[in-house]
C-alpha cells in the first residue's frame, strides 16, 4: 500500500517519510563524509563540504599542561623581579585587576623572581629556563606566544574555556569541532583521541566534558585511550563471544535501530550505529596502534626512560606520534600537576622534568618522519602565574597564584613560523604590552591552519548558530608561515 493510501499516516508523517531520500543523504555526510563527498566531487570533510582555505596542517597534537605552568620559571625571563625581590607589586601595575580568593585577602604582594637561571638559545635567541634543557635545543623549531590571555581565573572554567570556547559546560570541545568540520582520514580509528597523564603531585581534576561533543552528534566526542590491557573500555568482546557472533549481533542491532529511526527520525540513533561500527573496527586497529613494544631503543632513548612506562606523559607523546602516523585528526594529551601555589621551586622541577624531554622528542620525531610540516603541535596550560608570591616568600621558596592576564604557549609545525617569539609582557611580567592573543584568537588561528574559517564552522542548536570562537576571535596571521 502506498503512503498516500495508508490511513494511519497523517500529513506530517507523509512529509517526513517522503523526505527520507534527502535525509539519508544528509545523514550519510555525517556517518561517512569521505564516501559521500567523493561521489559528488567534494573534499573529505563533514560539516564544511569543500574547505574554504588551503590547509597547512592535517592534524593537531595538543599537549595541554593542566594547572597553569609558571611562565616566569619557564619561558618569560624577567630579571627585574630578581632585582626587586621582596618589594611590593606597584599598584600602577596591578591596576585593581581581579584576584582569586586565595590571595585577595593578602596584605602584601611581594615580587618573586625565579630562582632558576635563563639563557638564550638557537639562532632565534629565545629565552629558556634551565628547567627545560631539551626544549632549549629545539627553539628554532618553535613559535613562542608570550602574550596569551583569558578571562577565566579559576581552573575548571579556564580549562573549559580553552577546550570548548565557553566557560560554561555543555559546548563541544575543539577536537569535536575539528571532527565535525573535517571528518576522518582513517576509518579504523576515531578522529579525536584523548590521552591522560599525571605528575607526581596529582593535579586538578579533569572531566570528560573537556573532550565531549556537546550538542554536536555524539560520534564526534573524544575517545579516551587508557594505559593497561584495555586501552578503550568495553571494546573487546565478552568471554565466549566470537568476532563472527559480534558481527551478526551488530547487523541485527543496526536493523533494529533503523526501524526505530524510521519512527522517530532521531539522528543520534544513526550516530550510535556509527559508533558501534567504529568500535568493531577498533578491535583490531587499537591494539596495533597502542603496542609500542616494537619501537626501537633509540626512540625510547629519545623520549626518555618514562616512555617505557605506560600512562606517563612520555609514553603518551610516543603514542601521539603513532596516532599521527595513522592520520588521526585531533590528538589531545592532558598532563596534570602544574598548580604550584606553594613550594613552587621544588615542584616545578618535578613537573618540568616529566615533560621536557618527551615534548622536545615528539617535535623532532615528527620532523624526522616528515610529519611535522603538516602536524600542528601545541604546548600550554589554561592560564599563567602571578609575579608576586602567594603566602610566605623566602629566598628559596615561594608560590604563585593564578594569573589570566598573560602567559606563554608554544607551537611547532603545521604552518606556524619557526624560531620566532610573538607578543611581549611588561618588565614585571604582569601585563601584555605588545600583540595580545586571546583564547578565541588561538582557536581561530588553529582552525585557519587546518583550512577552516572559524566564522563558517557553525552548528545550529536551539535556534542559535554556535561556533567554537563564539562571536569573537581573530586569526594571528603574523605567526603563520
Amino acid at each position: 500500500m502506498s503512503l498516500l493510501h495508508n490511513s494511519n499516516i497523517d500529513r506530517r508523517q507523509f512529509l517526513t517519510k517522503t523526505s527520507l531520500g534527502l535525509g539519508s543523504l544528509a545523514l550519510s555526510s555525517l556517518l561517512d563524509p569521505g564516501n559521500l563527498l567523493a561521489n559528488i566531487g567534494g573534499s573529505n570533510s563533514a560539516g564544511l563540504g569543500k574547505l574554504p582555505l588551503v590547509p597547512k596542517a592535517k592534524r593537531v597534537i595538543y599537549l595541554f599542561q593542566s594547572g597553569g605552568p609558571s611562565q616566569m620559571e619557564l619561558f618569560d625571563y624577567k630579571p627585574l623581579l630578581n632585582e626587586r625581590f621582596g618589594q611590593e607589586l606597584p599598584a600602577s601595575i596591578r591596576a585593581g585587576q581581579r584576584l582569586t580568593g586565595m590571595t585577595s585577602s593578602q596584605n602584601s604582594f611581594p615580587l618573586a623572581g625565579s630562582v632558576f637561571d635563563f639563557a638564550q638559545y638557537g639562532q632565534s635567541g629565545a629565552w629558556v629556563s634551565e628547567l627545560m634543557p631539551h626544549t632549549a635545543k629545539i627553539v628554532d623549531e618553535l613559535c613562542f606566544v608570550k602574550s596569551m590571555h583569558t578571562e577565566a581565573i579559576n581552573h575548571d572554567p579556564a580549562i573549559t574555556f580553552f577546550q570548548t570556547g565557553s566557560q560554561l559546560s555543555g559546548r563541544p570541545s575543539m577536537g569535536s569541532w575539528v571532527s565535525y568540520g573535517l571528518g576522518s582520514d582513517n576509518k579504523n580509528l576515531p578522529e579525536f583521541c584523548v590521552l591522560l597523564s599525571r605528575g607526581k603531585n596529582g593535579g586538578q581534576p579533569l572531566y570528560a566534558k573537556l573532550w565531549g561533543s556537546g550538542f554536536l552528534p555524539s560520534l564526534h566526542q573524544g575517545v579516551q585511550f587508557r594505559s593497561g590491557k584495555d586501552p578503550v573500555l568495553y571494546l573487546n568482546n565478552p568471554n565466549g563471544l566470537s568476532n563472527k557472533s559480534r558481527r551478526r549481533m551488530l547487523d541485527a542491532l543496526k536493523d533494529l535501530h533503523e526501524i526505530k529511526y524510521d519512527r522517530v527520525m532521531d539522528p543520534e540513533i544513526n550516530s550510535r550505529i556509527s559508533q558501534y561500527e567504529m568500535a568493531y573496527r577498533m578491535q583490531s586497529s587499537v591494539p596495533e596502534t597502542m603496542d609500542i613494544s616494537k619501537e626501537p631503543d633509540y626512540i625510547y632513548d629519545m623520549y626518555g626512560p618514562d616512555s617505557r612506562k605506560p600512562g606517563t606523559f612520555a609514553a603518551n607523546c610516543l603514542l601521539a606520534r603513532r596516532l599521527a602516523e595513522k592520520d588521526v585528526k585531533f590528538i589531545q594529551l592532558y598532563h596534570q600537576g602544574w598548580d604550584q601555589h606553594g613550594n613552587l621551586p621544588r615542584d616545578i622541577q618535578i613537573m618540568s622534568k616529566s615533560v621536557d624531554q618527551a615534548g622536545a622528542a615528539l617535535v623532532m620525531d615528527l620532523k624526522q618522519r616528515g610529519l611535522l610540516e603538516d602536524t600542528l603541535v601545541v604546548w600550554g596550560g589554561e592560564f599563567g602565574r602571578t609575579n608576586y608570591s602567594q603566602g610566605k616568600l623566602t629566598v628559596d621558596n615561594y608560590g604563585r597564584d593564578h594569573h589570566p592576564r598573560c602567559f606563554t604557549m608554544w607551537m611547532a609545525g603545521g604552518g606556524v613560523k619557526k624560531g620566532v617569539t610573538y607578543g611581549e609582557t611588561c618588565e614585571f611580567g604582569y601585563n601584555i604590552v605588545k600583540d595580545p592573543v586571546h583564547v578565541h584568537d588561538f582557536q581561530a588561528t588553529m582552525l585557519h591552519l587546518m583550512g577552516v574559517d572559524h566564522e563558517k564552522l557553525i552548528f545550529k542548536h536551539q535556534g542559535r548558530r554556535f561556533r567554537l570562537t563564539d562571536v569573537s576571535g581573530h586569526v594571528v596571521h603574523d605567526i603563520i608561515s
